[in-house]
């Protein structure tokens, strides 16, 4: 009988036994592959201490990482420097005083013509009222132009002469274009007249405009004290007022160095990293310097070479990933 109720002890020790393995495998296996996966991407340190983050090929295809060569590039000297859109209104207004003045000396025209046919044909019009009327024609046609020379003076021949002036300043004031002041700071000498600039807000820096320079600011700011350049921006216009960062392009000595598409760059604790794929399945963090935008990103000349393989999608998770990885180790 004792060996019957220890039989039947051993079967169900045995049997749960068995049954709890059964259930805890999966959730083992589950664990074993959180482990893999943490296992896949972890900061490592080279033999001269550099660190980088290893990945393998399964993680990067899930990751959607992709890489591509660094190309050489080069382009036109260019000042950066700030400035700020301006308002049309005041052009507006002064249009406005224009075309008025222009009306008036066309109506004192006609009426000194029709005073003097008057006047030469016997009838009851006398000298005095062809003299008034000849006098109220050379008032008004300085009133003209006065008013010009105030437009010409705000804005510049440039801007004041131009012929399809009231369609330019429809595109302003529907915020169709924009029109940038950009001034070059005292002490820095510009003997050339720049040929164009790119130009974007000073809190989004990355969405830079091609600007067509437009001609000579007439007036100093009073702040920078330095030359200052009209620009007009016919595409990603921004509103009156915002203040811009303009890099201004100069005839020259092109300016050499490794074009770094936008989305290769990271940005962290105030500087700027792009991550150099160094292997397989070894990606370092490097620092850069971004000299000058160009149209598909920056130039960087020095921290980069041409060939090197940038990571171009996917640069914000291997930082993210980087960080992780550090504050699991500390």
């Amino acid at each position: 009988m004792r060996n019957i109720i220890l039989g039947v002890i051993i079967g169900l020790a045995v049997g749960v036994a068995g049954a709890w393995l059964l259930f805890r495998h999966p959730a083992e296996k589950e664990g074993e592959k959180k482990e893999e996966k943490k296992e896949e991407a972890r900061v490592q340190h080279g033999t001269n201490g550099e660190t980088f983050l290893k990945i393998d090929k399964e993680t990067q295809e899930r990751c959607g990482l992709k890489v591509a060569a660094a190309e050489a590039a080069e382009t036109s000297p260019q000042l950066r420097a700030f400035g700020r859109v301006l308002d049309p209104s005041l052009l507006a207004t002064q249009l406005v005083d224009v075309n008025s003045a222009k009306a008036t000396l066309e109506a004192s025209r006609k009426e000194y013509e029709r005073v003097k046919t008057l006047h030469a044909d016997n009838q009851n019009v006398s000298t005095r009222s062809v003299d008034l009327a000849e006098a109220a024609v050379k008032r008004d046609d300085i009133l003209v132009e006065a008013a010009q020379a105030k437009l010409r003076l705000t804005w510049g021949k440039s801007i004041a002469e131009r012929k399809d002036l009231p369609a330019f300043l429809d595109s302003l004031v529907s915020l169709r274009s924009a029109l940038a002041r950009i001034d070059v700071p005292m002490g820095q000498a510009v003997t050339n007249l720049p040929s164009g600039a790119r130009i974007a807000p000073v809190n989004a820096a990355q969405n830079f405009a091609e600007s067509k320079f437009l001609g000579l600011a007439t007036s100093a700011d009073p702040q920078v004290q330095g030359q200052g350049f009209l620009f007009l921006t016919e595409t990603n216009s921004f509103f009156p007022g915002t203040a811009v960062v303009g890099y201004l392009a100069f005839p020259g000595t092109p300016k050499k160095g490794v074009l770094v598409p936008s989305s290769a760059l990271v940005r962290y604790e105030g500087q700027v990293f792009v991550f150099v794929q160094k292997g397989d399945d070894k990606f370092e963090r490097e620092e850069v310097k971004l000299d000058l935008p160009l149209k598909d990103g920056w130039l960087v000349a020095g921290e980069v070479s041409a060939g090197d393989k940038l990571v171009v999608t996917g640069a914000q998770q291997l930082l993210s990933e980087e960080l992780k990885s550090r504050t699991a180790e500390e």
